[in-house]
C-alpha cells in the first residue's frame, strides 16, 4: 500500500485529490495538511511513501517546505501539484528536489500515474510540458533569463507584485514584515535591472511569469 500525505490550503483540492487517490486499491491518503507546520507535524508522526505538495502555501512557500522536507526526510519523494503553469515554477521545483510537477488540471489518472512511477520506480515524473521547460534551460545557445538569478522567495514576491498586490498584502500572505518585502523588492530590482514596480510587471509579463 502506497501511503500518501496531501498538503494544500484549499479544502476542495485536498478532497479532490483524496477522492482520486483513495479510489485505487493500492493507494491511501493517511494525512492532510493546510499549511507547512501541519505538514511537518504529520511527517513527525507518520511515514508516508510520498507527499503531494501545493507550491503556494500560507507562511512558508511550497519550495521552502520542499527543501526542508528534503533535508529532514531525504528518502521521502515530493510531488508538486500546483495551480501555476509549468513555465513559472516547474524547473525551480525540480531543481529544489521535487520528483515531479503537475498542474491542478491533472487531478486524474495522470496524478495516479505520477504517484506510482515515483514510489515504485523511484524515478521522477516529467510531463511533456515540463520536459520542454527543462530543454529550454539546457539550450546552450540561449542566455539564461535574468529572473533565473532570483531566489525562490524573490521570484514569488516578483510574481505577486506583478499581479498588482500591495506590499502590505504580500507581507500578510507570506507571514513576513512589510520591511522584509521591501528588501526583497530592492533585490529584485537590482537583479532584473528595473527601477519600478511597473518595469518589474512589464518584465514578468514579457517572460510569461504571471497567469
Amino acid at each position: 500500500m502506497v501511503k500518501v500525505v496531501i498538503a494544500d490550503d484549499h479544502p476542495f483540492i485536498r478532497e479532490g485529490v483524496k477522492k482520486v487517490v483513495n479510489s485505487k486499491t493500492d493507494l491511501e491518503v493517511i494525512g492532510e495538511a493546510e499549511n507547512g507546520n501541519e505538514l511537518l507535524d504529520i511527517l513527525e508522526e507518520k511515514e508516508p511513501n510520498i507527499v503531494i505538495l501545493d507550491i503556494t502555501m500560507p507562511g512558508k512557500s511550497g519550495l521552502e517546505l520542499l527543501k526542508q522536507i528534503n533535508s529532514l526526510y531525504p528518502d521521502l519523494p515530493v510531488l508538486i501539484l500546483s495551480i501555476h503553469s509549468e513555465e513559472r515554477f516547474a524547473v525551480r521545483a525540480l531543481k529544489a528536489g521535487a520528483y515531479g510537477y503537475l498542474t491542478k488540471t491533472s487531478i486524474s489518472e495522470e496524478l495516479i500515474k505520477a504517484i506510482r512511477k515515483i514510489t515504485t520506480e523511484k524515478r521522477k515524473y516529467i510531463t511533456p510540458e515540463v520536459g520542454e521547460q527543462l530543454a529550454s534551460q539546457v539550450d546552450a545557445n540561449k542566455d539564461n533569463p535574468l529572473h533565473e538569478a532570483l531566489s525562490d522567495r524573490e521570484f514569488q514576491v516578483l510574481c505577486m507584485i506583478a499581479k498588482g498586490m500591495k506590499v502590505t498584502d504580500i507581507a500578510q500572505e507570506l507571514s513576513l514584515s512589510p520591511q522584509t518585502i521591501h528588501t526583497y523588492r530592492t533585490r529584485i530590482k537590482e537583479k532584473l535591472n528595473t527601477s519600478s514596480n511597473v518595469e518589474m510587471t512589464r518584465y514578468a509579463i514579457e517572460n510569461n511569469l504571471i497567469e
